[in-house]
């Protein structure tokens, strides 16, 4: 189930008119945190793009991505007193952005966050500039990353490949994202996707002024 924040939170007329959130989905095993990675590392000391940490009821370690992590009644406390802009549930697990994501996009920042393919309609309906990035890779490919991580075994990575069939058809106008190859293809595309978010914000802001 996916909910936004108490009403308190910034709307799609404020907060969402001015920066732009990207949307990074697709299945497991995709690479989204790779080719997000590659981008923090290749625009390392550009203000203007944030990677917030995402807020998850699963203890981090060497294999997973770097997150906070909060106990499931932390969560559910945090979550009733408006702590997150947004939340989300996958997997087992429950996620969450940090509020300050609209202090960011009401700021003119692009902010880049893996997130689950169900929230974007919440996504669109909060954020004026969203772009949804769909990565995909070879279910071979797929099914040996999943493999690598050592948390899940072949009947549950399974599952998770056929699950991945069903959702290839429900891609709407995403930019897609090919990540079977080495990962500096991959990454640069999706830096350049960034870049022109960064730019069409720039734009608007020109236009704006001229007015």
């Amino acid at each position: 189930m996916t909910r936004s924040a108490p009403d308190k939170s910034p709307t799609r007329e404020d907060a969402g008119a001015t920066g732009a959130f990207i949307a990074v989905v697709g299945p497991s095993g995709s690479g989204k945190d790779s080719i997000i990675n590659y981008a923090r590392d290749h625009l390392l000391g550009r203000p203007n793009f944030v990677f917030p940490r995402r807020i998850i009821t699963r203890q981090a370690d060497a294999r997973s991505e770097d997150h906070d992590t909060l106990t499931i009644e932390a969560f559910i406390q945090t979550k009733a007193r408006g702590g997150f802009a947004l939340d989300w549930e996958a997997h087992g697990l429950s996620y969450a952005l940090p509020t300050s994501i609209d202090d960011d996009i009401a700021a003119g920042r692009v902010v880049i966050v893996n997130t689950s393919r169900a929230l974007v309609p919440a996504l669109a309906a909060r954020y004026r500039h969203l772009v949804v990035v769909s990565v995909s890779a070879h279910p071979d490919i797929i099914a040996q990353r999943l493999a690598s991580r050592g948390r899940e075994d072949a009947a549950t990575i399974a599952k998770r490949l056929s699950r991945m069939q069903v959702e290839e058809s429900l891609r709407s106008d995403a930019i897609l994202i090919e990540n079977s190859g080495p990962i500096e293809m991959a990454g640069q595309r999706f830096v350049h996707v960034l870049e022109d978010a960064a730019l069409d914000i720039a734009d608007g802001k020109a236009r704006l002024g001229e007015d």
